[in-house]
């Protein structure tokens, strides 16, 4: 994808100066700037303030991190240490877990003194493997979308929180069809609900203007309206986490979504990689929900009215709140499964056996 025209990746190393440059994302969409992670504890801070946010994307610096550290020191206690640090950034999201797993399984039986490049390498596969299964599922996306844009003349698609490019490598996962279908000179337009409390919508709006798509913002209470009186063709999200029967852990708010989508008979995609389905994991009832600092819900963050960023209480202080980030969604209001792969019934059988993932009949 491109930012002012520039291509560009959420995520990249820099070789020689040992480090690795991100997207700060808690500037966006007021400003747009860069970070430079030069350890294992700048890794992890990215992760845990969301400066990197979006389940793909978090795996890979975790994987990135862990080559970080690495190259302080490679001793057994340096790699178990780091992927103790950052499998506690964030709960939720599978693919942080299942990035630590296969960084560990490469690197675990090497010698002292060979793991760092290891690890970059590693990580770097991992990063080009993420890239590379959101195009497709862009790609399989599509073929579910086309008819719908074939009937209408165009395509009216909702989506909530961000799971653009910014939430990935490159491409993103339920943004991926919708780029796919504007590059194919499909007229589209996108509604986008905020995402309160961190307003990851604003995510969205920002990289759908870069890439010239057409979209409108909504406030997320506006989601059932629009469904209802029938302004919206299909509703495509992406996940942190889908169990192994087809339940989805997604940004708070999607649950609602679904039920809206499913009492106005509106499809409800959910977009996908591999890394993000956790065949350990049996239903929704068993994944984690993070709960996140009550500030979120009590400070507002934005610019003022000369450009300065700054922040606005919107409650006391002392008010008690709850700020759960994700729900889940049960795998019966959901229509499909788009992953690298292709599309398939969001159950068991169609994520394993009957479909895509039968290597992993067995977990």
């Amino acid at each position: 994808m491109k930012v002012n025209n520039v291509p560009t990746r959420t995520i990249r190393p820099d070789p020689d100066h040992g480090s690795v440059v991100i997207i700060d994302q808690t500037a966006l969409p007021h400003a747009y700037r860069e970070a430079r992670l030069a350890s294992l504890e700048d890794a992890a801070h990215a992760i845990r303030s969301m400066q990197v946010r979006g389940a793909p994307l978090i795996g890979v610096t975790a994987a990135y991190g862990l080559a970080l550290a690495l190259s302080r020191r490679d001793d057994d206690a340096t790699l178990d240490t780091a992927i103790a640090t950052l499998a506690a950034t964030r709960p939720t999201a599978v693919n942080l877990r299942w990035a630590l797993a296969r960084m560990h399984a490469r690197l675990s039986d090497l010698p002292a003194g060979s793991r760092a490049e290891a690890a970059w390498h590693e990580a770097a596969k991992i990063a080009d493997e993420d890239a590379e299964q959101c195009r497709r599922i862009g790609e399989h996306g599509l073929a579910l979308l086309r008819p719908l844009a074939e009937k209408r003349g165009r395509l009216d698609l909702m989506t909530h929180c961000n799971a653009g490019w910014l939430a990935t490598v490159d491409h993103g996962t339920a943004l991926a069809p919708i780029y796919a279908a504007f590059d194919k000179g499909i007229e589209v337009r996108v509604w986008v609900s905020e995402t309160r409390p961190r307003n990851q919508g604003l995510l969205t709006a920002w990289e759908l203007k870069q890439h010239g798509v057409p979209f409108t913002l909504i406030a997320d209470n506006a989601a059932g309206l629009l469904l209802a009186r029938g302004d919206v063709d299909a509703v495509i999200v992406g996940a942190d986490r889908i169990a192994a029967n087809g339940d989805v852990a997604n940004k708070i708010g999607t649950y609602l979504k679904a039920l809206a989508a499913r009492e106005a008979g509106v499809p409800f995609y959910v977009a996908a990689p591999r890394s993000t389905i956790d065949f350990a994991c049996a239903d929704g009832n068993a994944i984690p929900i993070e709960e996140r600092n009550g500030d979120e819900l009590r400070v507002v963050q934005g610019v003022d009215t000369a450009g300065s960023p700054g922040s606005v209480r919107q409650i006391p202080a002392d008010a008690a709140v709850a700020n759960p980030a994700f729900d889940v969604t049960p795998a019966r209001l959901v229509s499909a499964i788009i992953t690298e792969r292709g599309c398939c019934p969001a159950s068991g059988d169609g994520l394993l056996t009957l479909s895509l993932y039968p290597e992993n009949s067995h977990a």
